[in-house]
């Protein structure tokens, strides 16, 4: 099989969003990748494989459980994006997540940060690129979405 040819990999991502008082979209949670991992320290919204069986949204659930230790509300799809990196090809499922419950807790040895355009947490991860552009447009944001 070429390498272009390759079957995308599944991936639920969460894209967890703060809101104001009047309902409008503020900061949102970055995840370092947890060391050990490929892209090690890179900057990106948490999520995971999804699992044979699995919808995006129990993927989802699944996987900030186990990374955050929270759990979440209702997950609102939003933005599909195909990113063929060197080690894989994956079809990262982006959902917008405005409720949770817990304490986050970075279970993997990762960071977290909470952002706003642009961001101010480096490197960022090629995938999550689109994302922020995205926001970016959403918000009205003009200018970078982040550094590098």
């Amino acid at each position: 099989m070429a390498e272009t040819d390759r079957i995308p990999v599944e991936v639920a991502v969460g894209v967890l969003i703060e809101r104001d008082a009047h309902g409008v979209e503020t900061r949102f949670l970055m995840t370092s990748r947890p060391p050990g991992k490929v892209y090690e320290g890179h900057w990106e919204f948490p999520g995971g494989k999804v699992e044979q069986g699995e919808t995006i949204e129990q993927a989802l659930r699944r996987e900030l459980t186990e990374e955050l230790g929270i759990t979440i509300g209702q997950a609102h799809p939003w933005q599909t994006e195909v990113m063929d990196y060197p080690h894989a090809k994956v079809r990262l499922n982006f959902c917008k997540v405005y409720d949770w419950a817990g304490e986050l807790d970075m279970r993997e040895g990762q960071q977290m940060a909470w952002q706003t355009l642009p961001v101010d947490v480096v490197p960022v991860l090629p995938g999550t690129v689109p994302v922020l552009w995205w926001l970016a447009t959403e918000r009205g944001h003009e200018g970078v979405t982040h550094s590098g």
